[in-house]
């Protein structure tokens, strides 16, 4: 089992930065693929970023692709996202995700067993 908490959201104009972080506990997170999916009200979940378990690969999502930079600390538990020139339509909940051994497309919500509460990003226009 696997405890994912993350936090950094809040509250920032259109333009700034925001740097998201997923803390994780249980089982051993240096051995889970790592992911952040985002949902606004009304819309499905999206795909954002994936990160493998050494961190030497990673995909991004179209929707924030060049503006979003996915890490890890596996000595601190810790998976991180950095957001730039953030957008208003880039408020949403986002979320991470994990899992060990990943069946499905990595850019599915449904290829991941465990998911944090979510932290809520606005972005102000």
């Amino acid at each position: 089992q696997v405890q994912l908490v993350e936090s950094g959201g809040g509250l920032v104009q259109a333009g700034g930065s925001l740097r998201l972080s997923c803390a994780a506990s249980g089982r051993t997170f240096s051995s889970y693929r790592m992911a952040w999916f985002r949902q606004a009200p009304g819309k499905e979940r999206e795909f954002v970023a994936v990160i493998s378990w050494s961190g030497g690969w990673y995909y991004y999502g179209d929707s924030m692709k060049g503006r979003v930079t996915i890490s890890r600390d596996n000595a601190k538990n810790t998976v991180y996202l950095q957001m730039n020139t953030l957008k208003p339509e880039d408020t949403a909940v986002y979320y991470c995700a994990a899992v060990e051994k990943i069946n499905g497309l990595p850019a599915l919500p449904g290829s991941y067993d465990y998911w944090g509460q979510g932290t809520q990003v606005t972005v102000s226009s």
